[in-house]
């Protein structure tokens, strides 16, 4: 894995004797898309805020490119840009006037790097009307834009698909690609869809109650899927016991009159040789691949993300 631009160390947020946020600890590497995972209420939002400092921790460290958001919060927030809920913006100014305003904030924004922004996030042909005139996409973007401007290491977006039409989801999951093969950046974005995560994301943190429940790769967690093989024949019974002990754990169960297999569909050759041979008459062999949701569930106890 690639160095961590961003790591978590036992980040933990109580209030009272209320704990929001228990023990996280992760690292994020340069050039990858990362997603925060878990139902609402799950602290996804109170993680974020703790990282760009809107709320303290109540332990544990923050480092991003090796920098302590607690002990030097100025210079570790050079390298972060974010927009936490929604991005903020004069609605009577263009969009390049509000990019020109935001990049006063920072030194060594150029007019240059102004319009290579507008260019990377596809602003080009709109960027000088008003942002009134904006759809929500559109503004979405105008927001990554004005978070990237001073060129961060990490981009955090919480939510960034709320009200987003599935056009303006795709065209935000592209551009947020792009910066990350382009810009070297590392972005990590929240969500309770895990459907959007599964195209956008490379790995996903889980999260529920303020807790880790695990980091996958969804790229892993894909190959790692297998199918519910479903046979039906005249003779359930036999067809079972012969099926039982046939495949080396690949357990068989009874669904009423039909017989189920979990394993990789490249077995279904084999098991209606098998029943061939043993003059079992097959009606039917179809095979449903498990659903990355169905293996998210299991892990959250039922509790999901939609």
């Amino acid at each position: 894995m690639k160095e961590a631009v961003l790591q978590l160390r036992n980040v933990t947020k109580s209030i009272g004797k209320r704990t929001i946020v228990n023990d996280l600890s992760f690292d994020i590497p340069a050039g990858e898309v990362f997603g925060f995972l878990g139902p609402n209420g799950a602290g996804k939002t109170t993680t974020i805020r703790m990282i760009v400092g809107l709320i303290s921790m109540t332990k544990g460290e923050v480092l991003v490119k090796g920098i302590s958001v607690r002990k030097h919060f100025e210079h570790a927030m050079t390298h972060i840009g974010a927009i936490v809920e929604n991005p903020e913006m004069y609605k009577f100014l263009t969009g390049y006037q509000n990019l020109v305003h935001f990049a006063r904030r920072h030194s060594n924004v150029t007019k240059q790097r102004i319009d290579e922004v507008v260019q990377l996030l596809g602003l080009q042909n709109r960027i000088h009307e008003k942002v009134k005139r904006y759809s929500l996409g559109m503004r979405q973007r105008l927001g990554v834009a004005q978070a990237i401007l001073h060129k961060p290491s990490v981009l955090i977006l919480d939510e960034p698909t709320n009200g987003l039409d599935p056009a303006g989801i795709r065209e935000l999951r592209d551009y947020l690609r792009r910066l990350t093969q382009e810009e070297g950046l590392s972005v990590i974005v929240s969500s309770h869809l895990l459907s959007e995560m599964e195209l956008m994301c490379d790995r996903v943190a889980i999260i529920q109650g303020g807790k880790l429940i695990d980091v996958r790769s969804l790229q892993e967690a894909k190959s790692e899927l297998q199918s519910k093989i479903v046979i039906e024949v005249n003779d359930t019974d036999s067809a079972f016991q012969l099926l039982s002990g046939a495949f080396d754990g690949q357990k068989a169960s009874l669904s009423g009159n039909r017989i189920e297999i979990i394993a990789d569909r490249s077995l279904i050759p084999n098991i209606a040789r098998l029943l061939v041979k043993a003059e079992i008459d097959i009606y039917g062999i179809h095979a449903t691949q498990k659903s990355l949701e169905d293996q998210f569930l299991e892990m959250t106890g039922g509790e999901m993300i939609v």
